[in-house]
């Protein structure tokens, strides 16, 4: 079903453990898991009781299988970490609709190699529908996934959550494969799932203090999100981005595949998150109200 490597007639791993978050996730599964069992020192399944055969899939594969009841993304990432006894020296999370590359896996062979670094970020290499989507979002966002084991943990967030690395984040070239399977309904709901919490995440989290604009990259998006971003109006944010992405970005080049995307992305789903903060704040207004 999948392919390992071997050395001198034994079996030989990265010493890499990969935790995969699952809800439901039989369609995209197969392909993640086919990219790292058989690499990856450890393979761990970490599932939110999913319905469908996301369990069977694991286990085809030779994953670990562990189910954890779950709160948000933050507090599933830090039960996981917290909670697996985890084999590898480092640390791989990969969302269930993502692959490692054969390219990238012979960087990361390198790159844990190193003992000035502590962490990684990675770019994704988003496909939609088949077709690659390369101007207006590769490359402009990183996240850390690949860290040393025992040295990070998940910031309280929950939604759009980050890895924080005790010591040196590092990046590297060769970015994951980003590809959901499941079609667009499943994508739809995802999104206004996401998009509920991004609004409930804008409503109750602190607001990032002024030295964030010179720490990693995910802190000094964070608070131009918090301090910029959300005190535009939604319609504004929405426009705003698909335009850039669509003028400045040059995204229509890509082909209506990457132009169908950008809408739903940027500007369907931030009228949904700004629909969302308004029916949060009229319902704060009530109690308010009923209160008085």
């Amino acid at each position: 079903m999948w392919s390992i490597r071997r050395a001198r007639g034994q079996v030989s791993y990265v010493d890499v453990a990969v935790i995969v978050l699952t809800k439901n996730e039989e369609v995209n599964l197969p392909h993640a898991l086919k990219s790292v069992c058989g690499w990856a020192k450890q393979v761990v399944v970490f599932d939110s009781f999913s319905t469908d055969g996301t369990e069977s899939v694991a286990r085809d594969f030779g994953a670990q299988f562990v189910q954890h009841r779950f709160e948000d993304y933050s507090k599933q990432r830090n039960a996981a970490l917290e909670g697996l006894s985890l084999a590898g020296l480092w640390t791989l999370f990969l969302d269930a609709d993502e692959q490692v590359t054969p390219e990238l896996k012979r960087e990361i062979e390198t790159a844990i190699g190193r003992s000035d670094v502590d962490g990684f970020e990675l770019a994704l290499k988003f496909v939609w529908r088949g077709a690659w989507v390369r101007r207006g979002y590769y490359r402009t966002a990183y996240k850390t996934a690949l860290f040393r084991t025992g040295r990070a943990r998940c910031d309280d967030r929950g939604v759009n959550e980050h890895i924080l690395v005790d010591g040196r984040v590092g990046r590297l070239d060769e970015p994951i494969h980003h590809e959901d399977h499941r079609g667009l309904d499943a994508w739809l709901r995802k999104h206004v799932d996401y998009a509920r919490r991004e609004a409930s995440r804008a409503q109750d989290e602190r607001l990032p203090p002024l030295s964030e604009l010179t720490g990693t990259h995910a802190q000094r998006k964070n608070w131009i999100r918090f301090h910029l971003w959300q005190r535009m109006p939604p319609a504004l944010r929405a426009s705003a981005l698909f335009g850039k992405r669509m003028i400045f970005d040059l995204a229509f080049l890509d082909g209506p595949e990457a132009v169908e995307y950008h809408f739903l992305q940027a500007l369907w789903f931030q009228l949904v998150v700004g629909a969302f903060e308004a029916e949060n704040a009229q319902r704060a207004l009530e109690r308010d109200d009923s209160n008085a």
